[in-house]
């Protein structure tokens, strides 16, 4: 018998959010990769202070796209410009619906004049599958599934991220001698070990250094070769733990609800994808509540995409973000809780903490916004948590109250008294991390 469908679990639900309400819900983890290589703690404060090795290998999907009409598909279904889109170039992949609502980012790498990867979580890349075979498009879209989800064998291609202060220096003795200096988003070959692969100039943690590419039969030899020059330089294996929380502070969200559960001319879509999908199992839980799974959705204008959308082309979604441009309600800040605050909460030693809980953010008793991605920062010695607000809060410095718990879902007031924890907090810009923010993209 079929697996269900996205469209028939919604029917059989009652409504979006009722799918996907779910309190307390597991927070998801990195396949493959140990939680911890020398403690969290650590691992954080590499990135921030010295080296770190991210390996992004085994916990993103990537999706192959590949033919005469690739480039074609993908102007499409995106807001991207094409037209200044080198080979060995990436960019920050922006699909939306048709009322403008983003269905989740991911990084699109042109790989030759036919052939691009798209890299991230899973829900980009159907909407891209999707195309290709409801219009006919002469493509083929080969999809490697991340390691928790893939049947048998490898990853197609490994992924390390050098990054970190002493990222350049350390390279620079791996590879015996300075790398290229390619633009931000741009790509260069380079050989490590006798293996040939690229260097790619973006990371995860915004700091400085490099993300490496290449085939999965070299993955050994170049990690292996990494580790060892690594150890003069104190450098640091990222876990998957520490790693889930390298965006907070570079002011990147990972996991936007996909805008696609509420069209009705996006029905045949939902029909398409299976329950057993990123986007039916990807929970929504937290202290913000609506009925209205609209009240989840965002826009590439308010998660601060402006830079990657171009209105050269015509795609779907165009006119709504068009229409969108001038009347964005929210923006992304970073929330910095108050630490006595945490400590009442949390106790004295938090310990680990990373949610992707949508906790609602008040002023006053008015509800102003959302998180997105909270997580204690032991560098910082608080929790941060990426969020978006009305514009009108958004000045750092701003005090605001964020509330945390979880509320049960349909059949009680999104506003009912629950007893929830209130925290204090300030706004502060994103990306928090000053490199981040003024320095990761200089030269993009």
């Amino acid at each position: 018998m079929a697996a269900p469908n996205l469209q028939e679990a919604i029917e059989k639900a009652g409504s979006p959010v009722k799918l996907l309400w779910k309190p307390n819900a597991k927070r998801w983890t990195v396949p493959v990769i140990k939680p911890e290589y020398v403690g969290w703690r650590e691992e954080q404060a590499a990135w921030r202070d010295g080296v770190a090795l991210s390996d992004l290998s085994h916990h993103m999907s990537d999706l192959f796209v590949e033919g005469p009409d690739a480039t074609r598909l993908l102007r499409t279904v995106s807001a991207n410009d094409y037209e200044s889109f080198e080979i060995g170039r990436a960019k920050q992949f922006i699909p939306v619906t048709a009322e403008g609502h983003l269905i989740t980012d991911g990084i699109l790498f042109r790989e030759a004049q036919d052939r691009y990867v798209l890299s991230g979580v899973p829900a980009a890349q159907t909407w891209v599958q999707y195309h290709a075979l409801k219009d006919d498009y002469a493509v083929t879209c080969a999809l490697d599934p991340d390691s928790g989800n893939r049947k048998v064998g490898n990853p197609v291609l490994f992924r390390y991220q050098i990054q970190g202060p002493r990222a350049i220096e350390m390279l620079a003795s791996a590879f015996g001698g300075p790398l290229p200096t390619p633009r931000f988003f741009h790509s260069a070959p380079v050989t490590l070990a006798g293996r040939t692969f690229r260097c790619f100039r973006h990371g995860m943690a915004g700091q400085p250094g490099y993300e490496f590419i290449g085939d999965w039969r070299d993955a050994e030899a170049v990690k292996d070769h990494l580790m060892e020059a690594g150890k003069a330089f104190g450098m640091a294996h990222v876990g998957g733990l520490a790693y889930y929380t390298n965006g907070i502070e570079s002011g990147w969200i990972p996991t936007p609800t996909p805008g696609i559960f509420s069209a009705p001319e996006l029905a045949d879509y939902r029909r398409f994808i299976s329950l057993f999908s990123y986007e039916g199992q990807k929970p929504l839980h937290g202290s913000y509540f609506s009925e209205n799974i609209e009240d989840y959705y965002v826009s590439p204008w308010e998660m601060g995409y402006s830079r990657s959308i171009s209105f050269n082309h015509d795609f779907i979604g165009r006119a709504a973000l068009e229409k969108a441009r001038d009347q964005v309600r929210r923006t992304k800040v970073t929330l910095v809780l108050n630490v006595d605050d945490v400590r009442r909460v949390f106790g004295d030693d938090p310990g680990f903490l990373l949610s992707y809980a949508r906790y609602r953010i008040e002023s006053g008793n008015k509800r102003i916004g959302m998180t997105f991605y909270t997580g204690f920062i032991d560098p910082v010695g608080t929790v941060l948590a990426l969020s978006l607000i009305d514009r009108q809060y958004a000045q750092a410095g701003t005090e605001v109250t964020l509330v945390w718990g979880e509320h049960p879902g349909s059949g009680t007031a999104p506003d009912a008294d629950l007893g929830f924890a209130r925290l204090r907090a300030t706004v502060q810009p994103a990306p928090y991390n000053e490199f981040a923010r003024t320095r990761y993209r200089q030269d993009a």
